[in-house]
């Protein structure tokens, strides 16, 4: 029987997508659940499983093509039987390989080859000579070891011959210059995630009033603190120590001070959020995400980190879903893990604030009227001027800044 592969309902505010990569080919065995095409959206990327075992009959839409919901872009044969039967030509044309094989791998002797004996043939062949070249002192003028050797040796030491002299047309002709750099263009469409970024991004510039506000931070302390309980706390939890579960604790104790940096804007009205969903962006070979971790004012330190792991494995195995994208409060970037010193990260609309991390670098610094070196951090906040002003942004970063540089504010909640 024949199933109809179609494309299925697509996420809420997903028109269409396009047909990433075809996993199998037609005429290929199939079982059912296996994943048979991706289909990739602005947001997530889509598997489509079989319903059935079967075999892959035919692919009604290729790689590249823009489907909507319902469309049918293959079909599927079920049963066993089809795909039994789908190999015969396949085995019948490696039934008649062997032959076909045999036939040239023996190519017709020539009366050259009859009249040396299979010494002289295979020193020929190895040596790169023919026969008909070499003159023979063998009896009937057959050729001997001797006679192909000497003229292997002879042609060795002979010079170069001259090269011909060229026609007059061809040397009137102007020398061509040399290529020092190829000028190759290629032309590749862009990728609907890599679309919706750019656009998204334009969003954020054309609707919201943004502005960046810095700081640094001192990371002594957070430092010989990872460093001291690092292999205890790999023991007791399975996962290593960060310096994201810090960051992340610090700003919700930080939005808890300052609610107006964890809100939004909703048309004219401002929408205060009572909870802490925490997007951190992870860059990805389709383009930089943002999944969503989850009532992150409710989770330990070793949960963050859980967290984290797990959100970014999905999102480099495609596996991100709807509910891990959207809902987002407050956002944290990390381009300190590409050594990035400063940079000004732009919003994730419809949220109101980002934090930007950067690379941890030892500076001089002065500490009690003493200059030493430190594990400096500079801190961006990006920020939303229509609903935060400026007194607001600056409180919230040296909020941040104050709990890392003493840690066991953090547990205290001060």
């Amino acid at each position: 029987m024949s199933i109809e592969i179609k494309v299925p309902n697509l996420p809420e505010s997903v028109s269409e997508a396009t047909v990433a990569t075809w996993h199998i080919k037609a005429g290929d065995k199939v079982s059912r659940e296996q994943n048979l095409v991706d289909l990739e959206t602005d947001k997530v990327m889509l598997e489509v499983p079989a319903t059935a075992d079967g075999v892959l009959k035919e692919i009604r839409i290729q790689a590249g093509t823009t489907v909507k919901a319902g469309d049918v872009i293959g079909v599927l044969e079920e049963g066993s039987g089809a795909a039994a039967a789908a190999p015969a030509p396949a085995a019948k044309a490696e039934a008649a390989a062997p032959a076909t094989a045999t036939a040239t791998a023996a190519p017709a002797k020539t009366a050259e080859d009859d009249a040396q004996s299979p010494a002289v043939r295979k020193l020929l062949t190895e040596l790169g000579l023919s026969a008909g070249d070499i003159t023979g002192s063998g009896k009937g003028g057959r050729l001997t070891k001797e006679d192909v050797q000497a003229y292997a040796d002879k042609q060795k030491s002979a010079p170069a011959p001259a090269p011909k002299a060229e026609a007059p047309k061809a040397a009137a002709a102007p020398a061509a210059k040399p290529v020092i750099g190829a000028r190759t263009e290629q032309r590749v469409p862009m990728t609907r995630i890599r679309a919706r970024i750019a656009e998204r991004l334009v969003e954020a510039q054309a609707t919201a009033a943004m502005l960046t506000t810095f700081n640094e931070v001192d990371l002594k302390a957070v430092s010989e603190l990872r460093a001291k309980y690092k292999e205890p706390f790999e023991k007791a939890h399975g996962i290593k120590l960060g310096f994201m579960s810090f960051f992340v604790r610090a700003s919700i104790e930080a939005l808890k001070k300052y609610p107006a940096v964890n809100a939004s804007i909703d048309g004219s009205d401002v929408v205060y959020h009572a909870y802490y969903d925490i997007g951190v962006a992870v860059s990805t070979e389709r383009g930089l995400v943002v999944p969503t971790l989850r009532d992150a004012d409710g989770l330990s330190l070793a949960d963050v980190e859980k967290g984290i792991a797990e959100l970014g494995v999905k999102a480099r195995n495609n596996k991100l879903t709807m509910e891990d994208l959207t809902g987002g409060t407050f956002s944290i970037t990390n381009g300190g893990v590409f050594g990035s010193m400063l940079s000004t990260p732009i919003l994730n609309p419809p949220q109101a604030a980002i934090l930007g991390m950067h690379g941890i670098f030892d500076r001089p610094v002065v500490v009690g009227g003493q200059i030493v070196v430190r594990p400096m951090m500079y801190l961006a906040l990006t920020y939303d001027h229509r609903l935060i002003d400026g007194r607001e942004a600056v409180l919230f970063l040296k909020t941040i800044k104050e709990l890392l540089e003493d840690p066991a504010r953090l547990l205290l909640q001060l």
